[in-house]
């Protein structure tokens, strides 16, 4: 799905990793999109830089010296709501949903293409950027109006369920942030269903066949074991 791009210069991003030639890497790459970039090579050191001169983003390495990425995210997000993005090796689904229960918005697995890397940034950075309050949203064809619950896909209306309804809510409140089952089932059908990943798969199938039949994975992606992302 097409979305605006958001402009990332100027932002101060926080590169947390201890391997050099990722520091090195990610410094060029961000710095040719005029980012302001800030580097760590342990937990230590970026608690540090993040205290002195608070960043607007966060890239940070799963694996740490002295601690790991999930223990950092989680300081971080103690105080602040900006985009924090986990690299790793590591592709296991727990590591991934520790990560993001921990506050990451995403999760990007090494190795990754700088293209891929810039637009989960992108949609971080626009995440953070909404404004909650906006009644009505419209991304590539798809209108939902808050106030009134009610939906349309290329000008068509889109009839949901209640439940179908919260449901595209919280996706599309939390677009380009992949959320786990669990904060999913929490958020629409209460702590209660936090396990209940069989119950969301069905509700998400059929959301997905009503906003649009021809091309079910249009709005909303799956991360296999891990959870959902409506747009990039």
């Amino acid at each position: 799905m097409s979305e605006v791009e958001v402009p990332i210069a100027g932002v101060r991003v926080l590169v947390v990793d201890d391997e050099p030639q990722i520091l090195r890497a990610l410094k060029v790459l961000l710095g040719g999109y005029r980012c302001e970039v800030t580097v760590a090579a342990t937990m230590e050191e970026a608690l540090d830089s993040a205290a002195l001169r608070p960043p607007q983003a966060a890239i940070v390495d799963l694996l740490l010296p002295d601690g790991d990425g999930i223990a950092l995210t989680r300081q971080l997000r103690a105080w602040s709501q900006m985009p924090i993005l986990v690299l790793s090796a590591v592709g296991d689904e727990e590591e991934k949903v520790r990560a993001l229960q921990a506050g990451a918005d995403d999760y990007i697995t090494k190795p990754f293409g700088p293209r891929e890397l810039v637009a989960r940034l992108q949609a971080a950075l626009r995440r953070v950027g909404q404004d909650e309050s906006q009644p009505v949203v419209s991304v590539a064809g798809l209108e939902v109006d808050f106030a009134a619950r009610r939906v349309s896909c290329d000008g068509r209306r889109v009839h949901l369920t209640p439940i179908e309804f919260e449901l595209l809510r919280v996706l599309v409140k939390n677009r380009g942030r992949l959320l786990t089952h669990r904060a999913i089932l929490c958020e629409v059908w209460g702590p209660q269903y936090g396990e209940d990943t069989q119950l969301l798969r069905t509700h998400m199938a059929r959301l997905r066949a009503k906003l649009d039949p021809k091309d079910r994975l249009r709005f909303i992606s799956t991360d296999a074991g891990v959870g959902y992302r409506f747009g990039r």
